[in-house]
């Protein structure tokens, strides 16, 4: 576990403040974080079934789940992002940013993360 891929996590806490600071729609930040939370979660599922399929010597399994769930969990976002901005549109706008930062911070965290990874034995 290290801790540069779950970077996003943090950001998300400390946005808590900067909601509460800066009086933003709690909706939207409560709606940004229950479903990065919940995409984070289907990842890491997602992440022990490919490693499964890998193990087994299904690669295109692997793949499928990670396409699939990929697809999935940006669909989920901005589902939850359209349906905060149809319930308050400051809410949905706030929402929206949160999830386009920790998206950012979340891709960029798990880049340098794997730059820093020891190869695995016998993998070049």
């Amino acid at each position: 576990m290290s801790p540069p891929k779950y970077v996003d996590l943090a950001v998300l806490a400390a946005a808590l403040a900067v909601f509460l600071l800066g009086g933003l729609p709690m909706l939207g930040y409560a709606a940004a974080a229950a479903v990065w939370l919940a995409q984070r979660g289907i990842q890491v599922l997602a992440g022990r079934r490919a490693a499964v399929e890998l193990a087994a010597g299904n690669r295109q399994r692997a793949m499928a789940t990670v396409a699939t769930t990929t697809l999935g969990r940006v669909w989920l976002m901005a589902t939850v992002v359209l349906l905060a901005g149809l319930v308050e549109r400051q809410a949905g706008l706030a929402s929206a940013i949160l999830v386009a930062v920790l998206f950012t911070i979340s891709f960029a965290a798990q880049g340098i993360a794997h730059l820093f990874e020891e190869p695995e034995a016998g993998k070049a």
